[in-house]
């Protein structure tokens, strides 16, 4: 695992905008509970690899391209 898959996601903002809700724009399959749940990008790459059926290294391309100039 990547040093980068160790960083850790943004918490919710109060207004629901923020980081978590651009996960929730980009992969609507995620749940509201799976997106509160994330602590880093690994547990992002975990989640997308499941509900979209993608193997490892796509989740982590996908997610990666998404976190590219994020904090995440």
């Amino acid at each position: 695992m990547s040093q980068n898959a160790q960083a850790t996601v943004a918490p919710p903002q109060a207004n629901g905008q923020g980081m978590r809700g651009e996960i929730a724009n980009k992969w609507p399959k995620l749940t509201a509970a799976d997106i509160t749940a994330l602590k880093n990008k690994a547990d992002l790459v975990a989640q997308v690899q499941s509900k979209y059926a993608l193997d490892a290294t796509q989740a982590q391309n996908d997610v990666d391209a998404f976190a590219a100039g994020r904090q995440l």
